[in-house]
């Protein structure tokens, strides 16, 4: 299985013993001062592929004693919330959203840094599953087998506030905003405060897929995105909240093959709450 497969892949492996489907998605709503990040239990249970299950990424798989939204959790907790889904020894992972492919790439890059490889991202989630013409099914997910997940944590995947200050200083890092490009350049201060970090240059997560499809551009479009980076050296992304910036992380990783890829967790939410650390527009 590659990390990346379309459609037509799972709907030939949709019921491999296996196999565990698990879609990804979060709604974020806009309430007074921002917005709130909600699960979406109800749309699953209104429409979903075929044997898959939902995973909440805003509460269960994320640190509920972090000030931030989805900081990553503890090794413990993010594989109880697999194993609650049948993700464990023996078993292989698509995962899918329908929201431009970035919360599927966010639990995508969490497995990998808790060292488990048999996962892969579903290429357009569930508006290319639909619009090829494949059934979608409804109610609650069935039951899963049970499963043991055993963490096998990978540093470096993630990345912590000291890095990002060290990686402005080293010319060999570059540093890659996933967020919009008026977020980018300070005209649109969503976040509180306008502008990026300094140094790092600007690749919008949703301009990686087509707008119809959600399925990435072609590659050899992908590579040109991100050329100005050069050939070697390491690449952290971050966005708002290190959602967004898993998308740009994985298409660098896993697609374009670039081998020293991390993303800021925290990105710019823990960036700015800190009126001392510098921005640039």
């Amino acid at each position: 299985m590659d990390s990346l497969v379309d459609v037509h892949w799972l709907a030939e492996h949709l019921d491999d013993p296996d196999l565990r489907i698990l879609e990804c998605t979060v709604d974020l709503v806009a309430v007074a001062g921002g917005f709130s990040a909600e699960p979406i239990h109800a749309a699953f249970d209104a429409e979903h592929i075929p044997n898959s299950a939902y995973v909440d990424l805003a509460n269960e798989l994320s640190d509920p004693d972090s000030e931030l939204r989805f900081t990553v959790p503890s090794a413990q907790r993010f594989a109880a919330a697999m194993e609650a889904v049948g993700v464990g020894e023996g078993t292989r992972v698509v995962l899918y959203d329908r929201r431009f492919t970035m919360w599927a790439t966010r639990v995508f890059w969490m497995l990998k840094a808790f060292g488990f490889d048999e996962c892969a991202v579903l290429d357009g989630g569930l508006a290319s599953w639909k619009a090829e013409g494949f059934a979608v099914a409804e109610g609650a997910a069935a039951t899963p087998p049970s499963a043991t997940f055993v963490a096998r944590p990978r540093p470096g995947m993630f990345v912590g506030i000291d890095e990002v200050e060290a990686a402005i200083e080293d010319a060999g890092t570059c540093i890659v905003n996933a967020l919009s490009p008026q977020n980018h350049d300070g005209t649109d201060p969503s976040y509180g405060r306008p502008g990026h970090i300094p140094g790092a240059t600007n690749v919008f997560a949703v301009s990686l897929v087509d707008p119809d499809t959600h399925r990435y551009l072609p590659a050899d479009e992908l590579a040109t995105k991100f050329a100005h980076l050069g050939p070697q050296g390491r690449v952290i992304t971050y966005c708002g909240g290190g959602i967004a910036a898993t998308s740009d992380a994985f298409v660098l990783s896993e697609i374009l093959g670039r081998p020293d890829v991390a993303v800021y967790d925290g990105s710019l939410s823990e960036w700015i709450a800190d009126p001392s650390r510098p921005l640039e527009v």
